[in-house]
C-alpha cells in the first residue's frame, strides 16, 4: 500500500522520502531495495504518531517537510496544494489537510477560524461536535514542530501523538492553516480499500 502512496508524492513533484518503519520493517527494506531516493528510520518501540514523527528532524534538517500517514491516499493535486498552501504563507507553522464530514466523532476534529486551525478534539463523541472537518493525515510543517513534538506526553493508550504536538503548537500562538482536500480520499490500511487506491493513483498519474 505504500507504493501507491509513494506514487501519489511522485507524482505532486517530491523526490526524497524518509519512510518511518516498525515491526516487518525487513520487507520494506526488501521492496524498495536500491531506490536511492527513499531512506529509513527504524521505529521502535512503534509508539504513536508523534513518536514516529520525531524521526524526521535529521532528515528534515530543521526545513519544512510533508507529513502523510503510511495508509493515507490522496490525489496528487491535494498534495502538491497541502504545500504550496505552506510556502506561500511565510508566517504560517504549518498546514493540515482536512476533509468534510457529517460528523468527525470517528477521527480528529478539527476547529477552524479563518482558514486557521483553532483546535483540534481527538474523536469526540457522536453528535456532539461544532465543526464537520476531520484531519485528513496529511500534514505540512516547518521546523518549530519538532520542538513541540519533543515536549509531548504519552496519551492514555500509551502513545506519543501528533496531534498533542499541534495542541501545544496552538497553546504557543502558532498559526496552523487548514486546507481543505477537493478530490478522492482513501484509507487504504483497510483490504478493501486496496483496489480503490490503486485506481485513484493510476488515475491521477494519467492525467
Amino acid at each position: 500500500m505504500v507504493e501507491y502512496v509513494l506514487a501519489s508524492l511522485r507524482a505532486a513533484g517530491f523526490e526524497r522520502f524518509l519512510l518511518v518503519v516498525g515491526y516487518r520493517h525487513e520487507l520494506f527494506y526488501a521492496r524498495f531495495a536500491g531506490d536511492r531516493s527513499i531512506h529509513y528510520a527504524l521505529q521502535d518501540p512503534v509508539d504513536g504518531t508523534g513518536s514516529a514523527a520525531r524521526l524526521a528532524e535529521g532528515f528534515a534538517g530543521g526545513g519544512p517537510f510533508l507529513l502523510i500517514f503510511g495508509d493515507i491516499l490522496a490525489s496528487p493535486e491535494d498534495i502538491a496544494g497541502i504545500w504550496k498552501r505552506l510556502m506561500d504563507d511565510p508566517a504560517a507553522d504549518g498546514v493540515l489537510a482536512v476533509k468534510h464530514v457529517d460528523d468527525p466523532w470517528q477521527g480528529a476534529a478539527v476547529y477552524e477560524e479563518g482558514g486557521v486551525v483553532s483546535r483540534m478534539v481527538e474523536k469526540p463523541p457522536a453528535g456532539t461536535s461544532t465543526t464537520n472537518w476531520n484531519s485528513a493525515g496529511i500534514f505540512a510543517f516547518r521546523g518549530e514542530v519538532f520542538r513541540a513534538l519533543a515536549r509531548i506526553v504519552k496519551s492514555p493508550r500509551g502513545e506519543y501523538e501528533l496531534p498533542s504536538a499541534v495542541a501545544l503548537m496552538l497553546e504557543e500562538g502558532k498559526r496552523i492553516l487548514i486546507q481543505p482536500l477537493t478530490g478522492e480520499w482513501r484509507d487504504v490500511g483497510r483490504p478493501e480499500d486496496v483496489e480503490a487506491a490503486a485506481a485513484i493513483t493510476s488515475a491521477s498519474l494519467r492525467e
